[in-house]
C-alpha cells in the first residue's frame, strides 16, 4: 500500500487564508492525493488549492453534508482521510488517524479533538454543546464516543460505500457516526490536536441553530435503531405532562373546584404515555430481531467469499 491509495478530502468554503498551508502540510507528510470539494467559495480558495496541486471539485448543491456526499461518490481510492480546510487540524496527526484503518483494525476512525485543544479553539458554549450531544448519542445508540462531531476522520472503501447519507448541513458528522453504528462498522477513536481558527477565517457554525439540528438528527434517527429511546422520550413527556395537569386538578379539588375537562386531559395524557412505552418495547423487539437477521446474513456472505 502506498499513499496514492489514500485520498485526503478537504471540504472548503471561503478558506483562502488557510487552504494553501493545509495542502502543503499534508503534502509534507507524504500525501499528494488531495481532493478539495468546494462549496462555491467567493474568495480565491479554489485557485489556491489548484496552484498547490490539489484536485478541485465545485459542489453542485449547498451545505457541508451535500459536499461530503458528492465527494464520497467521486472518490475511488481504498482509503479516505477527511479533514477540515480551515487549518484547525494538524496534518501530522494524519498518521495516527489513518493507522487503525490501514492495519485492518477499524473501518472508521475518528480524531478526538477534546483530548488536546488549543486555547480559544472552543468557546465555553461549544464545549458544553459537544458534551451534551456526545451523551445524547451514547444514550440513543449505546455506543459511548468522546467526540462524534469531529471533522478529522479516516475510512476504508467499505465504510463510505455502505453509508446512506441524507443530511445536507453540519449534521453530516453525526449522521456518518450513526450510519457507522447502524452498519456495524468497526469504530476507533484516536487523540488529535485541535487548533484555534485562523483570525481571517470566520466560523460557519451557528452553535445554537446547528446544535439543535444535530441533536434533532440524533433523536430522529434513533427511531430505527433504538425505538425504546425514541418512543420512551415521547411517552415520558406525555406522562410528565399528565402528572403536572393531574397535580393541578388535585389541588383544585382540595379547594372545592372540580376540573372535569382537565381531569379527562390528564387521563388521556397518562394513558397515551404508557401506550408509547409499550409501542417502544414492541418496536425494539422487531428492530432487535431484524438486526440479528442482518448479522447472520452478513456472516453467511463473508463465509461464502472466503
Amino acid at each position: 500500500m502506498t499513499n496514492e491509495n489514500v485520498c485526503i478530502l478537504l471540504p472548503t468554503l471561503n478558506e483562502e487564508a488557510t487552504i494553501g498551508p493545509v495542502i502543503r502540510d499534508f503534502r509534507s507528510e507524504g500525501f499528494d492525493n488531495i481532493l478539495v470539494i468546494d462549496g462555491n467559495s467567493k474568495d480565491r480558495t479554489r485557485e489556491i488549492a489548484e496552484a498547490e496541486g490539489a484536485r478541485v471539485i465545485v459542489q453542485t448543491g449547498k451545505g457541508k453534508g451535500q459536499a461530503i456526499k458528492q465527494a464520497f461518490d467521486f472518490i475511488e481510492e481504498d482509503y479516505i482521510v477527511m479533514a477540515d480546510g480551515d487549518g484547525t487540524n494538524l496534518a501530522k496527526d494524519v498518521h495516527v488517524v489513518l493507522a487503525p484503518v490501514l492495519e485492518g483494525k477499524a473501518d472508521h476512525v475518528m480524531g478526538n479533538r477534546l483530548v488536546d485543544y488549543e486555547k480559544g479553539a472552543f468557546t465555553r458554549l461549544n464545549l458544553i454543546g459537544n458534551k451534551i450531544i456526545n451523551k445524547l448519542f451514547g444514550l440513543a445508540y449505546g455506543v459511548w464516543l468522546d467526540d462524534i462531531l469531529t471533522g478529522y476522520r479516516a475510512f476504508n472503501r467499505k465504510a463510505i460505500k455502505s453509508f446512506e447519507l441524507k443530511k445536507l448541513g453540519f449534521e453530516i458528522e453525526s449522521e456518518i457516526t450513526i450510519e457507522s453504528v447502524k452498519k456495524d462498522l468497526r469504530i476507533v477513536e484516536v487523540p488529535t490536536t485541535y487548533l484555534a481558527r485562523h483570525s481571517e477565517g470566520a466560523t460557519k457554525l451557528n452553535p445554537l441553530k446547528d446544535g439543535f439540528r444535530i441533536g434533532s438528527t440524533i433523536y430522529k434517527m434513533a427511531k430505527m435503531h433504538n425505538p425504546m429511546f425514541y418512543f420512551g422520550i415521547i411517552g415520558g413527556s406525555l406522562i410528565l405532562s399528565g402528572l403536572i395537569t393531574g397535580t393541578y386538578v388535585v389541588i383544585e379539588w382540595f379547594h372545592g373546584v372540580t376540573r372535569i375537562p382537565m381531569t379527562i386531559l390528564t387521563t388521556l395524557l397518562i394513558i397515551a404515555g404508557f401506550q408509547m412505552f409499550v409501542f417502544g418495547m414492541l418496536s425494539d423487539l422487531v428492530v432487535s430481531l431484524h438486526r440479528e437477521n442482518m448479522r447472520m446474513l452478513r456472516k453467511l456472505s463473508e463465509e461464502k467469499k472466503e
